[in-house]
């Protein structure tokens, strides 16, 4: 995209806040502050069931169409029509000083006065290089960072020193630094796999959550302690995606907290790919739908 061209979206993106104050449905909506890109390639994977008011959707995933048919390279380099370029002009390697603590991260977008952020947490393993990488993962994270850039946003991915209190120490400081960046607005914690310990910690953290929109969790440990929690306090929005036949942490048991969350009529979302992998929420998840889930809950 041009410089114009992102200059006009930004402009359309100060109108984000008149979304903000939407009332939020179980279900995640398509529709919301977050709008088309690339949806054609993303957002159109089939809903094979759906339950809860919409709010639990069973998702059609076939390896040899969403792996092998996607990719000129499966799993290392996606076909070139999943990915723009582009938004590379506003992406930069960064080292902050957060609370006396050096934190390696890569940033898409406004540095300062962005109108959301999105913090990705990764899992073992991996580094700030994954959740920029613009050709793995099928071109997700190239979709994730364009939808950021266009609407005005922010985009971290920090690099995990390590999954525990000390791990979480460092994101909470980067929560709060974004917070006080973007002046108050939208920050989402999305964490991946074993990053799901940081997603655990940070939500015990009742300073850290004090600065938070929500929670996604994709392919993550189940965390049954969650709803006595400070983020289950306040409510904050959660996106579960999981594949069925996760080998790493099991479907079944993030279901059963999910329904457990939903008992409570806690603002949650659950999407299910049959027949998935650890990697596939990352994969296919469609991050316009979780940012407008989470963009328009209250």
């Amino acid at each position: 995209m041009s410089t114009d061209h992102f200059a006009l979206r930004w402009f359309a993106a100060l109108l984000l806040p008149l979304y903000l104050t939407a009332s939020s449905s179980l279900a995640a909506p398509l529709d919301g502050p977050i709008r088309p890109f690339k949806d054609d390639l993303f957002s159109s994977e089939t809903v094979l069931e759906t339950a809860d008011g919409g709010a639990f959707k069973v998702m059609d995933y076939q390896e040899l169409r969403d792996i092998n048919a996607r990719d000129e390279e499966p799993e290392r380099r996606v076909k070139s029509r999943y990915v723009d370029l582009r938004v590379k002009e506003y992406q930069a390697n960064e080292t902050l000083m957060l609370s006396g603590a050096k934190l390696d991260v890569a940033r898409v977008g406004r540095e300062v006065n962005a109108n959301f952020t999105v913090i990705f947490i990764h899992g073992r393993g991996g580094d700030r290089r994954l959740g920029v990488n613009d050709y793995t993962f099928g071109g997700n994270f190239n979709r994730l960072k364009n939808l950021v850039v266009m609407h005005g946003g922010v985009y971290y991915a920090p690099s995990i020193k390590s999954f525990d209190p000390n791990g979480a120490a460092d994101v909470a400081g980067l929560i709060r630094h974004a917070f006080e960046q973007s002046a108050g607005r939208p920050v989402i914690l999305a964490c991946a796999s074993m990053g799901g310990f940081i997603c655990q910690s940070v939500s015990r953290d009742k300073e850290a959550v004090r600065y938070l929109k929500g929670l996604v969790i994709m392919s993550g440990p189940p965390d049954p302690g969650f709803l006595t929690t400070p983020a289950a306090k306040l409510k904050l929005p959660v996106y579960f995606a999981h594949g069925s036949a996760d080998s790493v942490y099991k479907a079944d048991d993030q279901i059963a907290l999910y329904k457990k969350m939903l008992e409570k009529h806690y603002p949650t979302v659950f999407t299910l790919f049959r027949t998935g992998g650890h990697g596939t929420p990352i994969r296919m998840s469609d991050w316009r739908e979780i940012l407008n889930f989470m963009l328009a809950s209250r």
